[in-house]
């Protein structure tokens, strides 16, 4: 019932969106490109200002639905010119919350479903919440309606970190996989009864989907795998591997291959140490426990994940791109199977957030706010 009631408090107020900011005023400039660091391999092109965007996914004509932290999804036009809020969900945006991932849901073509998550106060503390919408492409007028909560993360909890929150389907369509962070609490990563600190596997609905790995050991039946930290990026590559990032704590940050049923080893294991300085036992201490594939101390603080499949960049195919937040930098992975090391870690002299490939092989990069102000879409292509 009070799942329920939140769903359709937020329907109503999604359906009270606004015209574009720029409505009035005309289109925007057009988007130029800019010179950034030398020795870059690709053109990097501003293409719209957003108010700390945090993550972007690409509807089929093109234009872009992008999510900025304060609640407000936007609906982007491809050459960054005009814009319109299509919902505004009431989120709670402290610390690291916000509304966070946007992705569009299989057989979107004719279902008009995306799915989002953000994050939300309630009885006990604050958690994450995965909701689903029905895109309205009526032109000038279009919305998001029909919003409805799905999951929400369990326990609630106090604090304001570690929410994590992205989304991905099965590459059959049949299954969808969240990721929730431990909310800098640590021991709920290893507390099979928590979705704190583990990968989800739902279907389409947000019920735990039949036959995860855990469920008949005592776990929440949603559990897929668990012992994470900040999982901030979740992707599928195109011989079906899942690839996961997570945020370490004061170094260790990794690239897991994430597999049915393991125990990352989070707060156990890590090859970063707490910040207040007390030592976590390195990884090659529990061999019986899962590890990285790739790891970096000092970190990058890993923002988003794409693995990339297009043509602009051929090189690149198949590896995973990271955005670099305290690093301020693109960080590309080379996958070899199911195995990866670092590849490159280009300067991009600001805070990346999300990482997106476009429709025509281009990469995409949303520049995160400084805390809750300012953020660009930008767009990078072949010199």
């Amino acid at each position: 019932m009070r799942l329920a009631a939140l769903a359709l408090a937020t329907a109503l107020i999604a359906c009270t969106d606004t015209a574009p900011g720029n409505a009035q005023g005309g289109a925007a400039p057009a988007p130029a490109p800019r010179a950034a660091a030398a020795g870059l391999p690709f053109t990097v092109t501003d293409v719209a200002d957003l108010d700390s965007p945090w993550a972007m996914t690409f509807l089929p004509d093109g234009r872009m639905l992008v999510t900025e932290k304060a609640g407000q999804m936007i609906l982007l036009s491809a050459d960054g010119r005009t814009r319109r809020t299509v919902a505004t969900i009431p989120v709670d945006s402290a610390g690291q919350g916000g509304l966070m991932d946007v992705v569009l849901a299989p057989g979107f073509a004719t279902n008009r479903q995306v799915y989002f998550s953000y994050s939300l106060a309630g009885e006990g503390g604050k958690g994450v919440v995965l909701a689903r919408g029905v895109f309205d492409p009526q032109p000038g007028a279009e919305r998001l309606r029909e919003i409805e909560v799905l999951f929400r993360a369990t326990p609630l909890v106090p604090g304001d970190g570690h929410y994590s929150g992205r989304i991905a389907f099965s590459p059959d369509g049949r299954y969808l996989f969240f990721t929730n962070g431990e909310r800098q609490k640590f021991d709920p990563a290893q507390d099979p009864k928590a979705t704190l600190g583990k990968v989800l596997r739902l279907t389409l609905d947000g019920q735990p989907a039949p036959g995860n790995p855990l469920a008949a050991k005592g776990f929440h039946p949603a559990v897929w795998s668990y012992g994470h930290r900040n999982l901030l990026g979740i992707a599928f590559d195109a011989a079906g591997n899942l690839w996961e990032q997570e945020m370490g704590p004061k170094g260790g940050d990794e690239v897991n291959l994430i597999l049915p049923g393991r125990n990352y080893g989070y707060p156990l294991v890590s090859d970063g140490d707490h910040y207040d300085g007390r030592p976590i036992p390195d990884h090659d201490t529990r061999p019986d426990l899962e590890k990285y594939k790739v790891t970096w101390n000092p970190v990058i603080s890993p923002g988003g994940l794409m693995i990339y499949s297009g043509s602009m960049f051929p090189e690149w195919r198949g590896d995973i791109f990271i955005g670099g937040l305290s690093s301020k930098a693109l960080i590309r992975v080379d996958v070899n199977g199911t195995n990866a090391t670092k590849g490159d870690q280009w300067p991009m002299g600001t805070r990346i957030r999300e990482v997106e490939q476009g429709p025509d092989g281009a990469i995409w990069l949303l520049e995160d706010g400084q805390r809750g102000a300012g953020g660009r879409v930008m767009k990078l292509t072949k010199p």
